[in-house]
């Protein structure tokens, strides 16, 4: 009985519905359509992109929230080791940053590439992700100390539970939040001049992580065709 209920828990917790209906078709593979820039080249069109980024996701910021700092730095990650990657955090002080590593920068085919991806970072800000992943995984950590302390474990078996529940309460709705920050994405970018449809054609070209239970990100298809769902309400 007990196990039941922690199995029903965590089938709550990872609540990963998909926000989008799937794809009827695979996403356009157009492989490389541009050769390879050096480090300097790539620095030059990071900076072209993020001059129009920028402002753009700052007065969305505005027009979505209300005592947000949407002053945002968009930065590259000066560590050249570091591998293709990009992801949202704050300052110490609050403001929101955007980091993107050098070997992003160089394997992105064209702008429309980098401007999508920067674009989705700023919207997981925009849209309180690191906030509402930090409540859940605090509030899976409380109902599974809950349950161990119910079920009249020891201190270990409920400091345990505690961060089960804090691991599954952080990722359970972590794929709607991609998908999410995919829409408003598309809509900065769009914004900002560039083309989100030819941008997330990047999602061709890296790992598809799958529908994984629990896992952090969902499938490359169905972010594809969030896209293209979103690019279809802007054009009615």
């Amino acid at each position: 009985m007990k196990r039941s209920v922690l199995v029903w828990v965590v089938l709550l917790l990872a609540g990963c519905v998909s926000t989008a209906a799937p794809p009827s078709a695979p996403i356009p593979n157009p492989g490389r359509t541009t050769a390879s820039v050096s480090s300097q080249q790539a620095q030059v069109r990071f900076r072209q992109v993020a001059s129009r980024i920028e402002p753009v996701a700052e007065r969305e910021c505005r027009r979505q929230t209300r005592g947000v700092n949407c002053d945002f730095l968009i930065r590259i990650d000066p560590n050249k080791k570091a591998p293709s990657n990009a992801y949202q955090s704050l300052s110490k002080s609050g403001r929101p940053v955007i980091t993107m590593t050098q070997a992003l920068t160089r394997d992105v085919n064209n702008t429309d590439e980098l401007a999508f991806v920067m674009a989705h970072e700023a919207a997981h800000h925009i849209q309180g992700h690191l906030a509402r992943r930090a409540q859940n995984a605090a509030a899976g950590a409380i109902i599974f100390a809950g349950l161990a302390t119910v079920a009249g474990t020891g201190p270990n078996d409920i400091a345990a539970a505690q961060d089960l529940g804090a691991f599954v309460g952080g990722r359970s709705y972590s794929k709607n939040f991609e998908l999410e920050a995919d829409r408003l994405g598309t809509v900065i970018a769009y914004k900002a001049g560039y083309d989100p449809l030819k941008g997330a054609l990047y999602f061709a070209r890296v790992p598809d992580p799958g529908d994984r239970f629990l896992g952090t990100h969902p499938p490359n298809a169905q972010r594809y065709y969030a896209v293209q769902d979103t690019m279809a309400q802007i054009g009615r």
